[in-house]
């Protein structure tokens, strides 16, 4: 049983916004208007409702989820990773989101590198990441919803974490207190650059600096930049996890598999931000 799950919860319903409540003797969650939403016995909680999924099975493909969780544990993100986790330390929130979480790769970065007590949470719109990110991580507390509308109550949270996730700035606003804190891993210039000569012709730069949406104060920003050379099925599963691998059709697949030795680059903006005063 999950201890974790605390009555008074900092959860909205995502039906009519009004506050849930947790009934320990059925493991539910409540609202004034009856709306109920059960806890899994992985212990993560599903906030989207039926009329908000835009599609049967919304998210990343499980195909994709596991080329992303084979690829993450390997480790060449580690390093990123661990630059994060000391941001975090640095600031010692007491509660942490981790926006778009998928299986929780970061959020158990976070709980290992981390000797700063906190509450993490992570959310993604996938139900079948959720659940592995609960199984790998009953500390913490996991739910499926939209980032769009985020079902936690006002200025709940001290610390946003975004990893390449998408986002929406109002919601992110709502739910931070005053002056919380938003650290978002956006590509470098150089990012997966020897992938792209792969599938463009031209390959063009990305920004070095990553916007920050409206209503908060970049406060620093930090470049890391390494090299991988992930094996051909690895290289894939990179691939699979980029915005333009839709643009790669079989035989550049074939091509990237059957590259002698690939080395790639990574190059991460990691950029704090602070909610600002209305």
């Amino acid at each position: 049983m999950h201890q974790h799950h605390n009555p008074s919860s900092c959860y909205l319903c995502p039906l009519c916004a009004a506050p849930l409540t947790l009934t320990p003797s059925t493991k539910s969650y409540i609202c004034e208007n009856n709306h109920h939403f059960d806890l899994a016995k992985e212990g993560y909680l599903n906030l989207l409702p039926v009329q908000h999924k835009r599609s049967g099975e919304p998210g990343d493909s499980k195909q994709m989820m596991q080329a992303r969780r084979e690829f993450l544990e390997a480790g060449y993100y580690a390093a990123m990773a661990k630059s994060v986790a000391m941001i975090i330390e640095a600031s010692r929130p007491t509660h942490l989101l981790d926006l778009g979480c998928g299986e929780g790769y970061y959020s158990r970065k976070i709980e290992s590198d981390c000797s700063t007590l906190m509450m993490l949470h992570g959310v993604d719109i996938a139900k079948f990441a959720i659940r592995a990110a609960a199984q790998k991580q009953a500390n913490a507390r996991f739910i499926v919803a939209s980032s769009n509308r985020l079902p936690y109550v006002d200025q709940y949270f001290d610390f946003v974490l975004r990893v390449f996730a998408p986002s929406n700035g109002d919601e992110l606003r709502r739910v931070l207190k005053p002056s919380g804190l938003l650290l978002t891993v956006t590509p470098g210039p150089r990012h997966l650059w020897q992938l792209k000569e792969f599938i463009y012709a031209e390959v063009q730069e990305h920004a070095l600096e990553s916007a920050v949406p409206q209503g908060f104060e970049r406060i620093d920003s930090q470049r890391i930049r390494y090299k991988i050379s992930p094996n051909p099925q690895q290289r894939i599963a990179l691939l699979q996890m980029t915005p333009f691998a839709w643009r790669a059709n079989e035989s550049v697949q074939q091509t990237i598999k059957d590259a002698d030795q690939l080395d790639i680059e990574t190059d991460f903006i990691l950029t704090l931000a602070i909610k600002t005063a209305d």
